[in-house]
């Protein structure tokens, strides 16, 4: 599934943090299919096709480790586990399965989704580069061109780029920007302060930047990123 909407199986048997996960999974442009259990998981495996997996190691029937063996015989997808603090020896143990990655519980939701497309991308599952309006941003490298010359952005511009980059269907409300650079700044970011970021940045990466093509202003409601080619 190299093109369209990413498919996360989430095996966790808490209900709460399923359903929590489910809904940040889902706001950041992923489908989601949920088992609660190792048999459900098992025989979800065998009808649907995933592009990564979040599995719990702790499950009421089972563990994590029949499941993962299970996955990457049958399906060769990134595994994250799930892990409460004190399963390190439980975590090497599925590292040695083949599993991909592991996060601890409690976790950041911007980590959680931070670690999931950095697995995703060492796939072939995601883009590395997008290019729109003449600008080429590499996420792989970091890097960011206009007309084949690189462009230097500040850590919350290019934040900011990426928000719309992830996220290129959508229509991005103010607030969400204000949350997304809150949490990769560790300070708060007002509303005054966005509308200058959002201004900097398109006087860096625009033709014209009082006729936007690139981040656009859906007047009352946020901005959205204009159309775009995605290349891997």
């Amino acid at each position: 599934m190299k093109n369209g909407v990413k498919r996360i199986f989430l095996i966790e048997d808490d209900r709460t943090i399923a359903k929590n996960l489910a809904l940040l999974l889902r706001a950041e442009g992923f489908s989601v299919a949920h088992a609660s259990t190792q048999s459900d998981a098992l025989a979800m495996l065998a009808d649907g096709k995933f592009d990564l997996a979040l599995l719990d190691l702790s499950l009421p029937d089972g563990n994590g480790f029949t499941v993962c063996t299970q996955i990457k015989e049958t399906q060769d997808i990134p595994v994250i586990f799930l892990t409460a603090s004190g399963e390190e020896a439980s975590v090497v143990t599925g590292l040695n399965m083949g599993a991909d990655d592991y996060i601890v519980k409690p976790f950041r939701p911007r980590e959680l989704i931070a670690r999931i497309k950095s697995a995703l991308r060492k796939s072939g599952r995601v883009v590395s580069a997008l290019t729109i309006g003449g600008l080429c941003v590499d996420t792989a490298s970091g890097v960011v061109k206009k007309e084949g010359r690189e462009i230097y952005l500040s850590a919350l511009e290019y934040r900011l780029l990426l928000v719309f980059i992830n996220n290129p269907q959508s229509i991005i409300t103010r607030d969400r920007l204000l949350d997304e650079l809150w949490d990769a700044s560790g300070e708060f970011v007002e509303d005054n302060t966005l509308t200058v970021y959002i201004k900097r940045l398109r006087e860096k990466i625009e033709d014209d930047p009082a006729s936007p093509q690139i981040i656009l202003t859906v007047r009352g409601t946020g901005y959205r990123l204009g159309g775009a080619h995605a290349s891997e």
